[in-house]
């Protein structure tokens, strides 16, 4: 029963019905069942209640006696503590699980979600960093998160102390997420409680943990992965040597995102990590213009966003330029690759990417897990 990721192919569906949802939360938080685990059985048995059925005697052929799925009544009580909190699940296969993340082979299976969960339609960015930052490093955190928020981008941190604080505060107006170590409903660290209530009422926080459980060493590279898995880029500010934020970095250059770093003076420690990574091939950031020019200025309209609701945006009218209308006469029903799509427009990525959002944010274009893209609603049929 081992944890390994895997890069087999996922389920295609998310959980249909309240007992389907019910037994997949309690596969996943059963001893020894990790996330590769969680899908190999999904896979041989067709169902989280067939898998659960089949533990104890998968157990026992890997040597383990008297083995028990988790109950019934533990996951009852997981999904009761989070409707206190006022969470709810989102699993991987539903529409609104993020594409981007979908694509990691240890994709977390479920997640909790408190706020916002129609922020998780738009283009993130990661901008992580050091717990004990420098004034001018917190200064520089909190300039690049407004401006690229401002641009568009929703910033994604992982809500610790120092850079992650201040790039959450900045980009709060705009839109941000934090990915918590712990539960949904637990504030770590401590001097981050408000910080974190108003992420919970204006952005959003999500976590693969069970909603109560305290943060401890071994989830925090795990929530680093999802930070990454997010986004579409890793921007760190401030980071030592050996540090959470390259764990980060690491993640990103896994999942193959870009991996940008603002440099640091030489003798300041806790700008070693930013420089290796620099050294190393990242990308130097001296401002938010260095950023947007690599990865494409977006300028999405959130004002079709409900501030307080998880519902997805109201349509609104159709975009009317060039790039956007010739990628609704290539999208059809059928999903087609977006790699496929920039070959086929023949156009810069940037600005396919820009049209892409403002057509996702107005309802016309899908976006479904494993980076494939659909239309909604009858296609043109031009080409």
């Amino acid at each position: 029963m081992s944890q390994e990721p895997t890069s087999s192919a996922h389920p295609p569906l998310p959980p249909t019905s309240e007992e389907d949802t019910l037994s997949r939360l309690r596969l996943l938080r059963s001893r020894r069942v990790g996330i590769a685990t969680y899908w190999r059985l999904l896979a041989e048995h067709g169902s989280a209640r067939a898998a659960l059925d089949a533990l104890p005697d998968v157990a026992r052929a890997a040597g383990i006696e008297d083995y028990a799925p988790c109950s019934v009544e533990a996951a009852r009580a997981e999904m009761a503590a989070a409707r206190s909190a006022g969470a709810h699940l989102l699993a991987h296969g539903d529409p609104l699980y993020p594409a981007d993340l979908a694509t990691l082979p240890d994709a977390p299976p479920l997640l909790w979600l408190r706020g916002r969960a129609a922020l998780l339609r738009r283009p993130m960015l990661a901008l992580v960093g050091a717990r004990n930052a420098s004034s001018l490093g917190l200064r520089m955190a909190r300039r690049l998160a407004a401006e690229l928020s401002e641009a568009g981008w929703i910033v994604v941190s992982g809500l610790a102390r120092g850079i992650d604080a201040h790039a959450h505060e900045a980009a709060l107006t705009g839109g941000t997420i934090a990915v918590a170590a712990g539960g949904v409903d637990v504030v770590y660290p401590p001097e981050n409680a408000d910080l974190t209530a108003r992420i919970a009422r204006d952005g959003l926080i999500l976590s693969e943990q069970p909603p109560g459980l305290a943060p401890q060493g071994r989830h925090f590279p795990a929530r680093n992965r999802i930070v990454a898995g997010l986004s579409r880029a890793v921007l760190v500010v401030e980071a030592a040597a050996r540090s959470g934020s390259l764990i980060t970095a690491r993640a990103g250059l896994d999942a193959g995102r870009e991996v940008m770093a603002v440099p640091g003076h030489p003798f300041d420690a806790r700008a070693g990590g930013c420089n290796l990574l620099i050294r190393d091939g990242a990308i130097l950031v001296r401002g938010a213009r260095d950023v947007l020019d690599i990865i494409g200025r977006i300028a999405p309209s959130t004002s079709a966003l409900p501030k307080h609701s998880n519902a997805p945006p109201e349509p609104r009218e159709s975009p009317s330029d060039a790039v956007s209308v010739r990628i609704l006469n290539r999208l059809g029903a059928a999903p087609l690759a977006e790699d496929q799509l920039l070959r086929d427009l023949g156009l810069p990525a940037a600005q396919v990417s820009q049209a892409l959002v403002d057509l996702e944010l107005s309802g016309q274009v899908a976006r479904q897990p494993g980076g494939l893209l659909a239309r909604h609603g009858p296609a043109n049929g031009a080409g």
